[in-house]
């Protein structure tokens, strides 16, 4: 049972207050002012947990959780970084900021992979709210009683859900909508709850979510997802908060009901796994009879050394977590600032590899998740002469490109999918035409309506768990 007792409360800090925090005084005043600029334009949240136990503060700020969860000026090119300065801190036109800052994020790539023009389902020819379905088992679910987070990671590609941009801004309200697409498409396997950070919410909030998929008519449904960087930030979700119990309980219903339950835990540098307490998380997630998988990014300033990934994944396993996905960055918000050359990433990965037994090589990578699908480098070979990369896709739009090779041109200097170019002469790869059609169409039998009732979903006003702990951005 969890110790209510001594139940740390969460305590968020957000632009607007961070300053009140212990640990501000030790910032130099360029890197105070580096947060109050850069904070403008991409979201900045943390909480005294990170700060009091994952940081470092004799190593800032190259200390690996501090460049995972503080801005940075280089984050902004350097005239852009002068130019909102002024505007921040000597002119304060709130209106010319606005506008500045809104430049800046429509030029960072916000909504990157086709995720609002190609991923969004259509049901009675209507896009429905809060879904994407861009492979044919898994349908992503974003509940809005659970789009933030108990603190945000710098690199986040999921940044515009958290700085104001309703417009591409994905969110659900209900579970309705969800439960009626589901019960059309019977090929759907799986549900991935993600966000922000379902987590936030009440354990009563969550179940009312996930609840609904547990009905009879769901029994294609075999696996729920949900995706959390709470086991990081704050593993007291699992532990020590009052509802704690309350949601162990609920992961062991969906368990009882016969479906697979796994958290897609976000573990970016094995500091976030040392704590007791992270490790105590880890172990009731797993003696709950959930699955806790670990996943994350390649990232340069924070998780570029090898020994820092194996370290994570051996530890992970002797608590009984199962290494899952190492990605590449993607292609959004400040990527320039955190991305590494593919070839690196793929030397990152092998070295890591090599480092750990069988039983955490269960984990894949590199891998970049982009428009047409998840694409793994599997070498740096040379052939008939040619160095090449080889890759092939993990996941796809189009079910048959799976498993299937295929090679690029090295390139020294490329970082993602879109700078490389076919190897061999080829002018193109096989995926490249069929890719590129203005608006996919999922390859899904649409089938008989669904009935009218259907279950309910949660309620809309989020929860009492995420209303306490939201604070802005």
């Amino acid at each position: 049972m969890s110790n209510t007792a001594a139940a740390p409360k969460f305590k968020p800090y957000t632009r607007q207050t961070i300053q009140r925090a212990p640990q501000w005084a030790l910032l130099a005043p360029d890197l105070q002012e580096a947060v109050l600029v850069v904070s403008r334009v991409l979201p900045f949240r943390t909480n005294q947990y990170v700060m009091d136990e994952l940081i470092d503060w004799k190593n800032v700020p190259d200390d690996p959780i501090y460049r995972l969860t503080f801005p940075h000026r280089d984050m902004l090119s350097a005239a852009d970084y002068a130019h909102l300065r002024d505007l921040v801190l000597v002119e304060k036109d709130e209106e010319a900021i606005e506008k500045e800052v809104k430049r800046l994020r429509m030029g960072m790539n916000p909504h990157p992979a086709g995720q609002m023009t190609h991923n969004v389902p259509m049901m009675d020819d209507e896009p429905v709210a809060g879904l994407q379905h861009k492979y044919k088992q898994t349908v992503l679910f974003f509940p809005s009683a659970g789009q933030t987070c108990h603190a945000y990671c710098t690199f986040c590609f999921r940044w515009p859900q958290f700085v104001g941009m309703e417009e591409l801004k994905f969110d659900a309200k209900e579970s309705h909508e969800l439960v009626s697409y589901l019960k059309l498409h019977p090929e759907v396997t799986d549900v991935l709850i993600t966000g922000g950070d379902p987590l936030i919410m009440s354990s009563r909030a969550l179940a009312g979510y996930i609840e609904p998929l547990l009905v009879p008519e769901l029994a294609h449904i075999q696996n729920i997802r949900i995706g959390t960087k709470s086991v990081s930030y704050w593993p007291q979700r699992f532990v020590t908060d009052h509802d704690a119990d309350d949601l162990l309980l609920l992961f062991r219903k969906v368990v009882n009901s016969g479906k697979n339950l796994a958290l897609m835990g976000h573990y970016n540098h094995p500091a976030e796994l040392r704590p007791a307490i992270a490790q105590q998380a880890v172990k009731r997630i797993v003696a709950s009879g959930a699955t806790l998988r670990m996943q994350a990014p390649l990232i340069r300033h924070i998780n570029e050394d090898p020994k820092g990934w194996a370290e994570l994944w051996t530890m992970g396993v002797r608590l009984g977590a199962i290494p899952y996905y190492m990605f590449i960055e993607r292609d959004t918000g400040p990527s320039e600032y955190f991305r590494l050359p593919l070839a690196k990433a793929y030397e990152t990965f092998q070295a890591a590899y090599q480092m750990v037994s069988g039983l955490s090589r269960t984990v894949r990578g590199p891998s970049m998740s982009a428009f047409p699908g998840k694409v793994v480098i599997d070498g740096i070979v040379t052939i008939k002469g040619e160095k090449v990369f080889a890759l092939q896709f993990l996941q796809a739009r189009n079910p048959d490109w799976v498993r299937r090779p295929f090679y690029a041109k090295f390139d020294a200097e490329a970082t993602w999918l879109d700078d490389l170019v076919p190897a061999f002469g080829e002018k193109h790869f096989f995926f490249e035409t069929e890719a590129e059609r203005p608006r996919q169409v999922i390859p899904i039998a649409r089938q008989e309506a669904a009935p009218a009732q259907i279950a309910a979903g949660a309620p809309s006003n989020g929860a009492e768990y995420a209303e306490e702990m939201h604070t802005g951005t």
